[in-house]
């Protein structure tokens, strides 16, 4: 990738999807592949994997057990090599047993220009973060019923 082009990219990001069993049932990757053609992200890294009840992580190749990898496949081939073996293994390590993941690497396009004009002035993201569903609902229940209304 050229410097030039890497001055235009958008912030990255990189998820770590969960599920339980074997692999995805196909659901994620229509709405993945919606996103990539609205250019609202670029996929640079797809990596998959099992972790098996007795701990073991194993990589699954795109279209393994004839299109068992959920849709994934029409990812392959996704590679910046942003992705290292040290990733997959820190990754492999927030699974649970007897669970199935895809980890990706996105640029996040609809970002770029803010993300651009960040640069060109002179600054840069000093931080950054994101709140699991999870926290935000813990954290409106307890609002609520610490509100005067909820007694």
């Amino acid at each position: 990738m050229t410097e030039e082009a890497l001055e235009e990219m958008g912030p990255i990001d990189y998820v770590v999807l969960e599920w339980p069993g074997r692999q995805p049932k196909g659901e994620v990757v229509p709405l993945l592949i919606d996103l990539v053609e609205r250019g609202i992200i670029r996929v640079l890294d797809v990596a998959l994997m099992i972790k098996a009840e007795n701990g073991t992580v194993a990589a699954v190749d795109f279209g393994a057990d004839n299109g068992g990898s959920g849709g994934f496949e029409a990812f392959d081939g996704a590679s910046s090599g942003l992705i290292t073996q040290e990733d997959l293994e820190e990754a492999a390590e927030a699974l649970a047993p007897g669970t199935s993941a895809a980890v990706l690497v996105w640029e996040n396009r609809w970002a770029a220009p803010v993300a651009v004009a960040l640069r060109r002035s002179g600054g840069q993201l000093a931080a950054s973060g994101r709140i699991h569903i999870q926290a935000l609902l813990a954290a409106l229940e307890e609002t609520e019923l610490a509100s005067p209304s909820a007694s």
